[in-house]
């Protein structure tokens, strides 16, 4: 999708937060290339990326009279990815970190959907405009998720022992696929629970700290103010907790059976990337994680043995 959005860095990163939006119009290509527009209030998410990135990433609010025939209707709240600085490989993170959430669609039904698009931003700044030609992609809001899948969020904290067995372990094998610690299915961290039929699923979003994405700003993450035993975010460490041995090896078949489909998602998303080496090092990243899947030692050392008791 091609969209244009007109506003103030400085102003979304000053003068929003969780109850203060700026009014501004949603541009977009129609499916007969001409340009429509619908009124959004924005304002900017996301406390690290804030101090750290030059674009903000944003949560997009739309009423539901001005998405009506649009490709937007039944979305009153979407949250957009942006790039973070202004760098080389600027739209490949973004590319990558939305692949992250395409591969969690073949690991798992319970997923937040995405819309990827070329984004024209027309920064204001003071007495002129300087526009912004990036990659960025729209995410779903868990309401919108919950309601999809026949459920409701959960607000409060759960530990991860009480979800839903399966999927928490392909929550956790899938972390582990694209080299994620950034992340806490007991306190919701870069993750919503999702009640649905008597059983809580997690769900998980944010993965620009990922190893599969490797950005310039990823650290290792701290578990209660301790760093963890890893020393760069493309080692591999698992986070998931201790469940029973036949699980684990369950899960282990569904993911070397959707290798290839796991695959596919990465090479249809090829010519999206303007940096082969981004690509290809994309490609063998996953590829790697298989090559654990597949050697008994490996699976046992990296994947069992460091499943968490607490």
């Amino acid at each position: 999708m091609n969209i244009s959005l007109r506003y103030s860095n400085k102003d979304i990163k000053k003068d929003t937060n969780d109850s203060t939006y700026i009014y501004t119009y949603l541009k977009y290509e129609n499916l007969d290339h001409a340009w429509d527009s619908l009124e959004v209030r924005l304002r900017r998410r996301g406390n690290f990326r804030l101090e750290h990135c030059y674009y903000a990433p944003l949560k997009v609010k739309i009423k539901k009279k001005e998405s009506k025939d649009t490709p937007f209707e039944s979305h009153k709240n979407l949250k957009m990815v942006l790039p973070c600085l202004i760098q080389r490989d600027m739209n490949d993170n973004v590319i990558k970190e939305y692949l992250a959430y395409k591969l969690y669609e073949v690991v798992s039904p319970y997923h937040f959907k995405t819309r990827l698009t070329n984004l024209k931003y027309e920064e204001l700044r003071s007495n002129k405009t300087k526009i912004h030609e990036v990659m960025a992609f729209f995410i779903e809001d868990d309401k919108h998720v919950a309601e999809r899948i026949g459920g409701k969020v959960i607000e409060s904290n759960i530990h991860p022992m009480n979800h839903n067995a399966r999927e928490s372990v392909r929550n956790s094998f899938f972390q582990f696929m694209i080299g994620n610690t950034d992340f806490s299915n007991a306190y919701q961290h870069n993750s919503k629970l999702i009640f649905r039929e008597g059983e809580i699923i997690p769900i998980p979003y944010d993965f620009d700290m990922a190893g599969m994405v490797n950005t310039s700003y990823a650290t290792v993450s701290q578990i209660n103010n301790e760093k963890l035993s890893i020393e760069r975010v493309t080692q591999r460490m698992y986070r998931g907790f201790q469940r029973e041995p036949k699980l684990f090896h369950e899960v282990r078949l569904e993911f070397l059976n959707n290798r290839p489909a796991l695959l596919k998602a990465i090479q249809d998303c090829e010519q999206l990337f303007e940096d082969d080496k981004e690509y290809f090092s994309t490609l063998l990243f996953i590829e790697e994680f298989f090559q654990i899947l597949n050697d008994e030692e490996k699976f046992e050392t990296e994947i069992l043995a460091m499943a968490r008791r607490k």
